[in-house]
């Protein structure tokens, strides 16, 4: 059968409305496995979208709150006793939804993501935040966590980043911690290690942080407390802050320990050098209210180093860090306040639009007034990091954030460029042109893109004693590759015709023996499977393909006999469980449905399954809920909900259900 080349929305795809243009008759659905009628698929589609849009802001936009682990809001509370500026009224708040999101009837401490393991550094980290906020170690639950965390090895098992917090609360010694002088703001382009050789989040991350390792930090700690009952051997005497991982590992490791043994002889006037370069380099990218790289980790670390260099507390930078800080919290009734990791309103408008787009009988004034929203926060001349690789290409991205010009992203962009280009291509045509020449010009050697940068892939760097997350990097992934592909393949320029060609050979290089592919940026290979299926579409890839066969056969093997599809964020740990969770998603059968529908199975009934499972479970308030954590913001160390995802994707997939089936009348 034919299906009109769509990713993600088609109804306004002017080359190919014969395929299922809005008719006038009224729509109706025969379903001869699950029973779906019109009346059932109209009914939910009625419901789910009046819900979005019910939230949709006066100016246009969506935004939904992101959720990470505890260790986000658990940090807000370190934060605030190492300035000794405590609001003890949110920091209870805070310390209720910590307490409330600890595993009473497993292990006892903090998962990374709902349903997961114990996690060490997050559980530390809580188990902190709580006995700051006056909880007593004696407690039930400080009881169970700090039994959890010794039976696991303690404390000194913490990963890099809570052993650095530690050393700053002279809970371990600065032995314990990698060095990160700020000295590598002096290193030349062509030394092993350079900021522009890791990923954006790295570097907003690392520089605020050089400036507190450097002066070692102290944090204030007004209440003097202390968890030295979390270690099982006395910190001064931990000497296995760095468990070996690799042969490269060790020697950097032991080049690492020599640099720190070197440090005092490094000329005071280098040190005052280099501390003025990492001021300045966070100063130009301070952001105002949004923050340094618009991201929790690194919001904190600048806020804190800038105080220790001197500033004022009522100094406008400082105020600016301030106040960043707290547009990241939610607060949720009276007593519970949580911490965000950063938001998402232009990931969040974009695909929702995309969703509503989705509805060919529908007005389209709502998505209009999102994407009005959504042009003038495109980046075009302002500098940026990614200028670095290329100095010569003009700017034309999008953050994922309200501001964030230093860093657009190649996902997002790729994303609004797909709506402007459906909503309506000439309105919004220089928009579109100046996203796709940019991304174009951000291809990677390899023809894969990456999130934010170009030829990220300097692999050995996660081999450093700094990086034992293994998330230092940003190299090409299928996910990014396939949409920015989809956009280029959409807008159709003969200039970008050969970057596509590489960007699919890059694809299908990328394909697992299971037939699927890696989702780096959603949980998982059921995300990164609809991912490329959408942009192979896009591309004109034939549905007997054999690339597109075998996805198509392995989203079916992972079909749960619900109808649905469900994916653990465990499967970054084992491949083995790809495709495979306890339960079904929402969102994760919306991704399955509308990567077999652009892979031509619309009529299958894997597809009317998965589509009779959305309807059944869609909530009396007309969207859908769902504990699960959807994404990763780094596979294996750190996780995300977005909270938007059981909102749009499931109405995306029912509209497109509904309009590829439009012309089956009764």
């Amino acid at each position: 059968m034919s299906i009109s080349p769509t990713f993600p929305g088609s109804s306004l795809q002017k080359s190919s409305l014969s395929d299922h243009s809005t008719i006038s008759e009224p729509f109706t659905v025969v379903d001869r496995v699950n029973g779906i009628s019109a009346v059932a698929l109209d009914d939910a589609i009625t419901r789910a979208r009046s819900a979005l849009l019910a939230q949709q802001r006066e100016d246009g936009h969506w935004c939904f709150s992101l959720e990470a682990d505890c260790t986000i809001p658990a940090e807000y509370i370190l934060m605030m006793h190492f300035m000794d500026e405590i609001d003890t009224a949110l920091e209870r708040r805070i310390a209720n939804f910590l307490r409330n999101r600890q595993v009473t009837d497993g292990h006892g401490g903090w998962p990374l993501y709902y349903g997961g393991d114990f996690d060490m550094s997050c559980s530390v980290k809580v188990y902190y935040a709580l006995k700051l906020a006056g909880d007593s170690p004696e407690a039930a639950h400080m009881v169970r966590a700090r039994n959890a965390i010794l039976e696991r090895g303690g404390a000194a098992r913490s990963n890099v980043f809570t052993r650095l917090l530690l050393a700053m609360y002279r809970q371990i010694p600065w032995r314990g911690v990698p060095f990160v002088p700020a000295e590598i703001m002096l290193l030349p382009r062509w030394f092993p290690f350079h900021l522009s050789k890791v990923a954006y989040w790295s570097r907003t991350v690392m520089v605020p942080l050089s400036i507190l390792c450097t002066l070692k930090a102290k944090a204030a700690n007004p209440r003097n407390i202390h968890v030295r009952e979390l270690f099982t051997v006395d910190p001064e005497m931990e000497k296995n802050y760095f468990p070996v991982r690799t042969p490269l590992n060790h020697l950097l490791l032991y080049l690492e320990r020599l640099g720190s043994k070197l440090e005092p002889l490094i000329p005071s006037f280098i040190r005052r050098r280099a501390l003025k370069k990492a001021e300045q380099w966070i100063i130009e990218r301070l952001n105002g209210r949004d923050g340094l790289g618009a991201i929790f980790p690194a919001m904190v670390n600048a806020y804190e180093a800038l105080t220790l260099l001197g500033y004022d507390h009522d100094h406008p930078l400082l105020q600016q860090c301030r106040l960043a800080l707290r547009e990241l919290l939610v607060n949720e009734g009276e007593d519970i306040t949580w911490c965000q990791p950063c938001v998402s309103p232009v990931w969040d408008t974009v695909l929702a639009s995309l969703a509503l787009q989705e509805d060919e009988r529908a007005d389209n004034g709502p998505v209009r007034h999102a994407l009005d929203w959504l042009v003038p926060l495109q980046a075009l001349d302002q500098p940026g990091d990614w200028r670095n690789s290329r100095p010569d290409l003009p700017g034309g991205g999008w953050a994922f954030q309200y501001a964030n010009p230093h860093y657009p992203d190649l996902d997002d962009t790729a994303a609004a460029a797909w709506a402007l280009c459906q909503a309506d291509t000439e309105d919004y045509r220089t928009s579109i042109t100046r996203a796709a020449d940019w991304l174009a010009g951000m291809q990677s050697s390899n023809g894969g893109f990456a999130a934010f940068d170009i030829d990220n892939v300097h692999y050995y760097l996660n081999e450093i004693p700094f990086a034992d997350h293994g998330a230092l990097l940003d190299p090409p992934s299928s996910d990014v590759t396939a949409r920015c592909i989809g956009l280029l393949a959409l807008n159709g320029d003969a200039r970008h015709q050969e970057t596509v060609k590489r960007g699919l050979t890059f694809l299908f290089s990328e394909q697992e023996p299971s037939g699927a592919w890696f989702g780096r940026w959603g949980t998982n290979y059921v995300y990164g499977t609809w991912s490329v299926l959408e942009a192979l579409k896009l591309a004109r890839v034939d549905h007997d393909h054999q690339a597109v066969k075998r996805a198509v056969q392995w989203l079916k093997s992972v079909q749960r006999a619900d109808g649905g599809w469900g994916e653990t964020n465990d499967s970054y740990l084992d491949s083995e469980l790809a495709g495979q969770l306890e339960t079904s998603t929402s969102f994760q059968t919306a991704w399955a449905v509308l990567g077999l529908m652009a892979a031509g199975e619309v009529g299958s009934t894997a597809v009317r399954n998965g589509i009779d499972y959305l309807i059944r479970t869609q909530s009396a308030a007309g969207l859908w809920e769902e504990p699960w954590f959807t994404a990763p913001g780094f596979p294996k160390v750190f996780y995300l909900k977005y909270h938007g995802y059981s909102k749009y994707f499931p109405l995306w997939a029912l509209n497109r259900y509904r309009a590829m089936n439009s012309r089956s009348v009764v």
